[in-house]
């Protein structure tokens, strides 16, 4: 019994074996202009934010146990706030930490 003959290769669109990459564009090799936004930049704010509604939350925690504070709600709306947007921060910095895992575990 003979084998069949494999039918002819699809056509690569002109692509030899001398196929070199293209060159980056200029636009992508420059590192981030000011008026840009970088990630570390937007990182940097974020925790700058995060920062600054834990010592709010702080002092306004401090204020109603000295007797400073009149409004108890708006303390424990800080106090809570602060508490959800550090758990957001550890949420967020537990699934970059995994995400880098799975990128370290690929097999090239």
């Amino acid at each position: 019994m003979a084998i069949p003959p494999l039918p002819p290769r699809p056509s690569t669109g002109g692509v030899s074996g001398d196929f070199q990459l293209p060159a980056l564009d200029d636009a992508a090799a420059q590192p981030a202009q000011p008026g840009n936004s970088a990630f570390g930049d937007m990182l940097g704010k974020a925790l700058d934010s995060l920062s600054a509604t834990q010592v709010d939350a702080a002092s306004q925690s401090q204020a109603l146990a000295t007797g400073q504070a009149s409004d108890v709600s708006s303390v424990v709306m800080s106090v809570e706030r602060a508490s959800l947007a550090l758990q957001v921060a550890a949420q967020v910095r537990n699934k970059a930490v995994e995400a880098y895992q799975d990128i370290f575990r690929m097999q090239v």
